[in-house]
């Protein structure tokens, strides 16, 4: 088990690329914490994880409350003397389909400052990044990129493309004292019943499911990516080439 003995925090953990993720932690053996702000679909994915053998504590918070943010981050490093992994998967709130042209300023900036916010402020550097420094090792990754040129997204990019600058800041403060910091490109998981097609432009002809990510959620989180910081794993299937 790629993960054993690690306590790891996924906030957004109901959300289709949460739960994916908080699944695979729990498979390789981290004691996994999910976080958000309804307790009953927690609970669903809580239930799937112990039924498979796996540990999972559920809290109902807000990431974007500095406050409750540091007390769960608090709670969590007492109960497992530490917190190894913080991954944050919590929605941006954006608007997408409507030209820019056409939209409101605080329906652009919406998705820019939440995720900002919760990545640097609460939900994982400022909550879970001192434990870890505490500590001298630890794991933070995000949902980011945004290096794709595609119409009518609204924020969603540029909250994107704010991440990898506030990972990479992260990054550098933050590797001198043992902790790492990534991010994840993906174009976007098929749902249940959906197509597998890729988006035209794409070198694969197939888009990353829910689960693929949650893999390359794991091997960055894990000793085998042990030196690898203010890096994005691009699982685009060539959309972006690097």
């Amino acid at each position: 088990m790629l993960l054993a003995g690690r306590t790891a925090i996924v906030h957004g953990g109901s959300g289709a690329v949460g739960a994916a993720v908080a699944r695979s932690f729990a498979r390789e053996g981290a004691v996994v914490h999910l976080t958000g702000r309804t307790v009953p679909p927690l609970e669903d994915v809580a239930r799937r994880i112990r039924d498979d053998g796996g540990a999972a504590h559920v809290a109902e918070l807000d990431a974007t409350d500095r406050d409750a943010v540091d007390r769960h981050a608090d709670m969590v490093a007492a109960q497992g003397r530490r917190i190894d992994i913080c991954f944050n998967a919590t929605s941006n709130d954006d608007l997408q389909g409507i030209p820019l042209l056409d939209m409101a300023l605080a329906d652009v900036l919406r998705p820019v400052t939440k995720a900002v916010t919760t990545t640097l402020t609460t939900a994982t550097a400022t909550a879970a990044a001192r434990h870890m420094v505490r500590a001298g090792s630890g794991v933070v990754l995000v949902m980011g990129g945004g290096r794709e040129a595609i119409p009518n997204l609204g924020g969603s990019h540029m909250a994107w493309s704010a991440l990898t600058g506030v990972c990479r800041q992260l990054a550098a403060e933050l590797g001198p004292q043992g902790v790492r910091v990534a991010w994840l490109l993906s174009p976007g998981s098929p749902g249940p019943g959906e197509e597998n097609g890729a988006a035209e432009g794409a070198l694969l002809t197939k888009r990353p499911h829910y689960d693929d990510v949650a893999n390359a959620a794991v091997f960055a989180a894990s000793d085998w990516a042990r030196t690898m910081t203010a890096s994005e794993l691009n699982l685009t299937g060539g959309l972006v080439v690097d």
